[in-house]
């Protein structure tokens, strides 16, 4: 158990990796610039920025990215998905910051 925050966990590596939250501790280091992470993951998806690896390929139409999440937004592109719905009028967004800019014409809230 953490005894900072009282965080519990079921394994000591997650307890070390998350003490490293209150310590700021970031041992791993990119060898082709200055970021450091805490996490190894974190660092994994950062050295792709270097090498422009983007492992995931739309198979509509070869769009590719480095997320997971970035290929199922683009993927609402061909499917028509809107997920985000108004809940003022019809209107559908496929992003929620598209939803949330809409949402401002109905309070005038604009920027």
């Amino acid at each position: 158990m953490c005894g900072e925050c009282g965080y519990r966990a079921r394994q000591s590596n997650s307890l070390s990796r998350h003490m490293r939250t209150h310590t700021g501790e970031k041992p791993y280091k990119c060898d082709q610039c200055d970021y450091a992470a805490a996490v190894k993951y974190s660092l994994d998806f950062h050295l792709a920025k270097h090498t422009g690896d983007k492992p995931y390929m739309c198979g509509e139409c070869g769009y590719r990215t480095r997320q997971t999440i970035s290929l199922s937004r683009h993927m609402r592109t061909h499917t028509g998905e809107r997920p985000y719905k108004c809940d003022q009028c019809d209107y559908a967004a496929v992003l929620k910051s598209y939803l949330n800019r809409h949402k401002a014409k109905h309070t005038g809230d604009l920027p």
